[in-house]
């Protein structure tokens, strides 16, 4: 049973140390305990903070004062804790279903078993109340200079409402670690599954069919934006476009905004990791990644996990797609 002493209309949830597993070289994002390869799903749970469950209580709370106080049961919500610390992880409605941590990393067993994928990291986020896996396809493609681009393919879930249980095909440029959503067509190839229907993992699987043809036309589109060269004027239209919404929130977001095109504009310039290879110097692939790089790894956050909230599930990926969308509309002129 779980009592709520509600504060301001919130109530107090313990912060929760992330934790997170990878094997290989350290990713992107810096975090986690390094593992050999082909480890048991087993080991990748303990390693990875995800041996653990969710579970449900009801909603209990307290009234009256303190000579005449009593518990009440608030029946149309339940509350999520963890099975380990007992720590709350969010209040929902009955009708939520729940995904296990242990459902995320099994999403990967077949794959990896028959469909050579190789699991590369896993943790959670936020004390338990978004939990991930990223696995790598296999599918690789590189561009004019050897700028290599790696698919993976990662699935995600958040027992908070921020998140349905999403699969979502990714790329990650070798040389400096950014990430992207794949794209088909301008659209992201993601899978969604609300919390109000049940997390089916081979029907997900099957509607991620599509992957060798989303791939394929991805990186043809990267590669045309590795063909085309682009003037300054060009960048500053882009940068403006891709970080213009900023612009129009009063003088210190226009401060902000201006920081923000200042960092990208050095990052494609040279600064950037593999920004003078062939593939990306003074092209809109090139203008892409001050992008990416600039979200994952440069942009102001809390804490490296919130940088890797946003740039996979957040406002980032937000401005990684719109970076995608503009740069496109480039190639389109």
């Amino acid at each position: 049973m779980f009592i709520l002493r509600f504060i301001f209309g919130e109530f107090i949830m313990a912060h929760l140390v992330e934790s997170m597993a990878y094997v290989g070289v350290t990713p992107w994002h810096g975090l986690g305990n390094h593992l050999e390869e082909h480890q048991p799903l087993d080991v990748w749970a303990k390693q990875a903070g995800m041996d653990w469950s969710i579970l449900e209580a009801p909603v209990r709370f307290m009234t009256g004062d303190e000579h005449t106080s009593s518990i009440r049961t608030f029946a149309d919500n339940k509350v999520l804790y963890r099975s380990d610390t007992h720590a709350p992880l969010s209040v929902v409605s009955q009708r939520y279903q729940v995904v296990q941590p242990r459902d995320i990393l099994e999403f990967y067993r077949d794959l990896t078993e028959v469909s050579g994928f190789e699991l590369e990291t896993a943790g959670v986020l936020k004390g338990g109340r978004k939990i991930w896996a990223l696995a790598k396809t296999g599918q690789s493609m590189a561009l004019r200079g050897n700028d290599v681009t790696n698919g993976y393919l990662l699935l995600a879930t958040a027992c908070d409402g921020t998140l349905a249980t999403t699969a979502q095909f990714t790329s990650i440029r070798v040389v400096c670690n950014n990430t992207l959503a794949v794209a088909l067509n301008g659209q992201g190839q993601a899978v969604k599954v609300p919390h109000n229907t049940t997390f089916d993992a081979q029907a997900v699987k099957k509607q991620l069919g599509v992957s060798v043809a989303a791939w394929d036309d991805f990186m043809y589109r990267l590669k045309t934006l590795s063909e085309r060269k682009v003037k300054s004027t060009e960048a500053d239209k882009f940068y403006a476009k891709v970080f213009g919404d900023a612009a129009m929130k009063g003088q210190a977001s226009m401060q902000s905004f201006e920081r923000t095109m200042a960092k990208a504009k050095t990052l494609f310039e040279g600064q950037g990791l593999g920004s003078e290879l062939s593939s990306a110097k003074g092209t809109a692939f090139g203008l892409l990644n001050s992008v990416t790089e600039f979200v994952d790894h440069q942009r102001k956050a809390r804490s490296i996990d919130h940088r890797l909230d946003s740039a996979w599930f957040g406002q980032g990926a937000t401005i990684k797609q719109r970076a995608l969308d503009e740069a496109l509309r480039l190639v389109s002129v």
